[in-house]
This record gives C-alpha cells, structure tokens and sequence, in this order.
C-alpha cells in the first residue's frame, strides 16, 4: 500500500489568480522590505491585483509568463519569466527569473523546487539559453535556494533607489544560470 502524497503542481498563472498572487506579494514585500521601507508593512494585495489581473490578460510580450504553485486548487506561490532586461544581456537568448515567491507558511514543502524548475522549462521553451535573476544582497536564504539549485554570482550588482531621494536604497547581486 502506497501513502498518500500531497495534491501539488505548478500551472501557467490565468486571470483568475491575480488576487491570489497579489495576496502573496502583498505579504512577501511587506516582510522582505519591512525594514527599509517603513510603508511596505502596509502594502495590500488590493494595491496589486488589478496590476497582476492586466499583466495575465494582457503580457507586454509573448515571452512574459507568470507560473503558480498550486496545493489542491490554492495558489501558495508564483514565478515570473521574462526576457532579460539588462543591458548587457541578449533578450534573445537571455531570460531573467523575475520573481520567485513562495507563501512564507507554505516553505519547506517543495513548492519552490517546482516553481524554480518550470521556470527553468518555460525559459528553455522560450528558447532561452541563459537565466539570470536578480535578489537583494542580504538575502541568504534565497541565495542558498537558488545557489544549491545550481545558479550563481556573475559579479553583477547593482543598487536601487526605493524613494527616489537616495535614503532609501537596497543593493542587489545577479545569479545566472545555464539553461538546457
């Protein structure tokens, strides 16, 4: 007798997840970026499902997707694919895992694993040959996830300005990977 496993996949994102997604975001930002901006500890997913909902319906391009995990029928996360937007990139043969987030009480559970490699498939089928993605500098666990999945610092870095004035300002590495 077989025991029983755990109803999970992961699905190209329809219209119909955008507040699920959003959901997630919502309360994502607001812990990752709780400590750098203080407003983020307010972010609701009202404030980005209308953007998720026009993304899904209408890409900027054919090889922008969104991917979600799913338990059962309930989004517990979602990933993006797009082609890589650096200037140093080739967005013909370069694509770029925008985001790769995974409800905080649905971690451990594979869901990430799943995410990260039907990222990894889309962007094959895409046609992509390399990955990168983009992660704030301190942020460890990521890191490791994506370092044991096989992707790596290009000695790319980059600093972002969240306000607009300078105060507020987070530093980011890029991880590449190969694809294929």
């Amino acid at each position: 007798m077989s025991s029983p496993t755990a109803d999970v996949s992961v699905r190209v994102a329809w219209a119909d997840d955008a507040e699920a997604i959003a959901a997630i975001q919502a309360r994502a930002w607001a812990t990752s970026y709780a400590g750098l901006v203080p407003a983020a500890r307010e972010l609701r997913e009202a404030d980005f499902a209308q953007l998720w909902r026009d993304a899904l319906t209408s890409p900027a391009d054919a090889r922008h997707r969104a991917l979600v995990a799913l338990e059962r029928n309930r989004v517990v996360g979602f990933a993006i694919t797009t082609p890589a937007t650096d200037p140093d990139c080739d967005q013909v043969t370069d694509g770029e895992l925008m985001e790769l987030t995974v409800d905080a009480g649905e971690r451990g559970k594979g869901h990430g694993s799943r995410l990260l490699q039907a990222a990894a498939d889309t962007m094959v089928a895409d046609r992509f040959t390399r990955a990168v993605t983009w992660l704030v500098a301190d942020d460890d666990e990521l890191r490791t996830f994506l370092t044991d999945a096989g992707w790596a610092p290009d000695t790319a870095h980059r600093t972002l300005d969240l306000d607009g004035t300078g105060t507020t300002q987070v530093k980011q590495v890029r991880l590449h990977t190969a694809l294929g």
